[in-house]
Parts: C-alpha cells; structure tokens; sequence
C-alpha cells in the first residue's frame, strides 16, 4: 500500500511542471500571431522597415536590411561599370588611331562634345594631328599629347594647307560656311580676298553646276566696277601663289596658261550673272 501512494504523488507533481513549460510556449505563439497580423495589415507600405523587423526577429531585421542595400549596391554597381566602359572606350580609340590630319585653322580645344564641355587651349593651324574618327554634336575628336581632345568639325584635312605669301592671308573669315565643300585651294583664295576686301559680304562657293561642283571656285559678289576689277586683278597678281586657273570678270576670261594675252573677250552667255556682270568668278587648280 505504501508503494502505491509513492507512485500516485510522483504524478502529481509533473503536471505542473509540464503546464508550467507549455504557458511561455502559447504566449510566444500569440504574440508572434498578432505581431505578423499587424505587419500584414499595414496600410502605409504593406513592408517591413528595417528597425520594425530588427524588433521583430534579429535574423528578420537583418535579411529586410540587406535587400534595402540592394538597390544602393546595383546603382553604385552600374556607375562603376559605366566608369569602366567610359575608359575602355577612350583606351580604345587612342589605340587604334592611325590617321593624321592638318588643321587648316586655329581651333579651340575642348574637354568633350557635349555641352558641358570646357575650353582647353587652343590649336594652331598648320598642325598635322592624330584623329579617332568619332564626330558627334558638331565636333571631332583629336589626340593631343595622349589626352583625348575636340575640336569643330570641318577644319581638318589631309591636304597641308599653303602658308599665306606676303599680300595674302589664311586668317578665318567672318562667313566660315563658305568653305565647307572647298578645296583647299580654294579656301586660301576665300580668306584672302576677304582679309584683303572686308567690304565683299557675299560669296558663292560649292554648288551643283561647272567648276563649283569640284569645290575649286569662288564667286565674289559685287556689280562695284572699280571693286570688281581691284579684286580681279588682285588674283591676277597673286595667280601663282593661289594656283589659279581662270578668272571671270565682265564678259571677259583671264588663264594663267596665256597670261600673256591679258583678258580676252567672251561670248554673251545671256544675262548679267552668267556674264560675270555682278561677280568675279576665279577657279583654282
């Protein structure tokens, strides 16, 4: 009888030690219960802030934490990699840079092509240059001294452009669109009569028709007698220097092949402009 009592006393006393356990347990549960409830029912951002789950869970707060990162490191990711691009792009084109242009003007040197670009020095005319061949907003990339550079568009060539003889001039007119589609010829004959006659404000340079589709003529604009003939025979004195082929002047033609003769009438082609009436026509080698 004795052993029975033992027995029924030692189950007596484990029942409440296993609710005392099974008490934390249920209340952990709720809480974790009613904390989710409450996160889920947020109208605001319907997330988790980063502090929120920190208070939540450690394990929690730090993965909300690490994918807030997220974003920042693929943004920074991206300008590093545009970084990069940008000097493989600039390596790139100096490496593999193999032609050589003379500048046939004095040209600002710029730090790009966009428009916050800034001036860096100029360069002279008369300079042979390496160039990359890229050419974007008006302006064409060179390679000075290792360091990419820009400069306008339309001022390089191939061919070394003639240093001007006393009397005449290479100095930049104040109408630059007349040269595009000149000759290099024809541009020295260009900035020298307009350096020479700064009264002439209309010329006619490229076009579809006779000698001005090679880009080796000029049209000097004025039905001035006495500046007409100035100008005329200021290119017949200077023929040799500006290697020119003809000059047109009046209904009359001048070559330096039969200088000798002088001017030498010319038929009447119909009208005062296709008679050289109201301009002076000169064509360059």
């Amino acid at each position: 009888m004795a052993e029975h009592r033992h027995k029924r006393d030692t189950d007596a006393r484990r029942k409440p030690r296993a609710a005392t356990v099974a008490a934390p347990l249920a209340l952990l549960a709720t809480a974790s219960a009613v904390t989710l409830g409450v996160l889920a029912s947020n109208p605001v951002t319907g997330t988790l802030l980063a502090q929120d789950t920190a208070a939540v869970s450690p394990a929690v707060g730090r993965q909300a934490s690490k994918q807030m990162e997220r974003p920042l490191d693929l943004m920074q990711d991206r300008k590093i990699a545009s970084r990069s691009e940008s000097r493989l792009a600039r390596t790139s084109a100096i490496q593999d840079a193999d032609t050589r242009l003379w500048t046939t003007s004095d040209l600002n040197l710029w730090t790009s092509s966009g428009k916050g670009a800034k001036q860096d020095g100029e360069l002279e005319a008369g300079k042979r240059v390496l160039v990359t061949g890229r050419k974007t907003a008006g302006r064409e990339e060179v390679i000075l001294g290792g360091q990419l550079r820009w400069v306008t568009v339309g001022h390089l060539s191939a061919e070394k452009p003639v240093a001007a003889a006393a009397g005449l001039s290479m100095a930049p007119c104040p109408d630059p669109g007349v040269e595009s589609g000149l000759t290099t010829n024809a541009v020295y004959v260009y900035r020298s009569v307009c350096n020479a006659f700064p009264q002439i404000t209309s010329y006619g340079g490229w076009d579809g028709h006779g000698e001005h589709s090679s880009g080796r003529a000029l049209d000097i604009m004025t039905s001035d007698v006495g500046l007409g003939t100035a100008i005329a025979d200021f290119l017949r004195e200077h023929a040799v220097e500006l290697k020119l082929y003809d000059v047109l002047w009046r209904q009359r033609i001048w070559t330096q092949e039969r200088g000798g003769e002088g001017w030498r009438a010319m038929s009447s082609r119909g009208s005062a402009t296709a008679n050289h009436y109201d301009h002076v026509h000169v064509a360059t080698y």
